[in-house]
This record gives structure tokens, sequence and C-alpha cells, in this order.
């Protein structure tokens, strides 16, 4: 059994129901009314919260790629320029912290650097969710953890190894650790999910769960029911819509199918003890005595 961790009034762990994230991402194309349709979106699906992410361009883009140019949806302009497009400042996570708390979901951040750390503290969020990309970045690890606030690990793009010396690094301490693969969409064959087997059988005390880039449902289906904790998906109005994440998100629907799913597995996964219930009771007592007479009489 694993460890509990508590994130808000909840707590996270084998023993409480899964924790559901739609991840926004940066699906929301810099745009704050798409931003809370894609909240109400989450909120309609029954998710438990929704997840932004928070970059310092300048410190996040090689500088021997600022000016690359690319065709956006404000036309061709420099990548730098793009990621400025894309990112929500004070005004705007205000907005989303007022929002999401009259609509009663929980929100928090992948903060991608030190400065966006500081940043995104001001809201006093819940938990932090260090990136996959992030896995390795000391300095971004030691100012999350300096924070106090749980931590959610994603391990895509890293080896055994590297995910052993980060955790160390860490400490098991309200930590939650996510199986992924970093690849959008993911094909099936890389999924892994028995990853999740293995983190919980190495880190018995962390909450394990599941971070999916793939298409369709499925796989995070089956994650469930192999007993991770919390799972996460990119939420999208549409995947057809521009933007690199959104081929590999869920539309509101299919979010909300998904969130039904993942409640009727809880429902019926049960507690591992083999019983008799009553509601079997009636079949019992007209087939088993007919199956007893026919061994009699042969």
């Amino acid at each position: 059994m694993s460890g509990k961790v508590k994130v808000g009034s909840r707590y996270i762990g084998d023993d409480q129901p899964v924790y559901i994230i739609a991840e926004i991402g940066i699906n929301h194309n810099g745009s704050m009314a798409l931003a809370k349709k894609l909240i109400d979106g989450a909120v309609f699906a029954g998710c438990d919260a929704v997840k932004f992410q928070k970059r310092t361009p300048e410190l996040c883009v090689p500088r021997d790629q600022w000016d690359l140019e690319r065709d956006t949806p404000w036309g061709r302009i420099s990548y730098i320029k793009y990621r400025h497009k894309i990112e929500f400042g004070f005004s705007e996570f205000e907005e989303i912290d007022l929002y999401c708390k009259y609509k009663g979901i929980d929100w928090f951040v992948s903060a991608w650097d030190e400065e966006s750390v500081d940043f995104i503290d001001q809201f006093n969020p819940l938990v932090y969710k260090i990136a996959s990309a992030s896995l390795t970045d000391l300095g971004l690890l030691d100012k999350l953890r300096s924070t106090g606030k749980p931590l959610i690990l994603s391990t895509g793009m890293s080896t055994i190894e590297e995910v052993e010396e980060t955790v160390e690094f860490l400490g098991k301490e309200n930590l939650l650790l996510a199986q992924s693969t970093s690849s959008y969409p993911c094909k099936l064959e890389e999924l892994n999910l028995n990853v999740i087997h293995s983190y919980k059988s190495k880190y018995p005390e962390v909450p394990v769960g599941y971070s999916g880039h793939e298409t369709g449902l499925a796989p995070t289906l089956a994650a469930v029911a192999m007993g991770a904790t919390f799972v996460e998906r990119h939420i999208t109005l549409d995947r057809a819509m521009w933007g690199t994440d959104q081929a590999a998100s869920v539309e509101v629907m299919g979010m909300y199918r998904l969130v039904k799913d993942i409640r009727d597995i809880e429902k019926s996964l049960g507690d591992g003890k083999k019983k008799l219930y009553e509601s079997e009771q009636i079949s019992r007592n007209k087939l088993r005595r007919v199956i007893e007479k026919n061994k009699i009489a042969v």
C-alpha cells in the first residue's frame, strides 16, 4: 500500500478516490476566454483539478531558437515572440484563481523555471507538478522543494537511474510519482503501464499515478485498474485546434466518459476479499440445488 499525500482538502493514495487532473497546459493558446471554457469542460466532466504551465520564455527557450520563425495564429513570428503570446501573466492567473474557486475545482501548474516558481507561489498553489523535462534540473527541483508544497513528479524521457536520483534528491515525503512517456501522441506499445507496478513496489510510501499522452481512453482506464492513484490527461475543446498538444488531448465529452468510467472501475474493484453477496442468493438457491441433485443422481 502506498502512503497518502494531502493535496488541499483531500488525500491522494491507494485507499482514496482517484484524483483526476485535466491538463490545460498551453491548449488555451493565450486566450483567457478559451482557458475558461476548458475549465468549464473539466468541471462538467467531473475532474478534480486543472493544470496549467508557467514559463519564463527567456529562461526556457535556448538563445539560438529565439529568432526562428514559425507559423502561428498570430501570423509568422519569431519563436520567442510566440512563447510570450501563450504565456499568462499575473492578471490572467489571478482570474484563473478566482474562476476555479468559483467553479469549485483545484488548479495548479507545472513551473518550468525558478522565476516561475516565485511567480506562481503568490497564488499559494495546493501542489506543484514537475514536468518530465525538468526531472534532472536540480536548481528547479531544489526551488520547488523549498516551497514545502506536495510535488507531482512526471517521469517521461527519463532512465530509471535518473528517477532514482531525483527521488533521493527530493525525498519521499510529500512526493507523488507518475509514469509517463514523453511523445505526443504516444504509441500504445511505448506507454509501459507496468511501470506503475514497478514504482509501487519500489516506492510503497509514495502515491503512484499516470500521466498519459496517448489517443483514446483505454490505457488510462487500465492504469486505474492497475492501481494508479491519480491520472492526468490533456483536455481540449477540439483535437483539430492549433497547438502542439491538441492531438494528444481528450475532448470534453471524452473526458466526461473517462471520469465516469474511472468512477465505475473504483466501484467494481472491491476489497479483494472473496464473499457471497446477497444478490447472488436467489441464483445460488436455484442453481446450486439443481447441480447438487444431478450430482447425487450420478
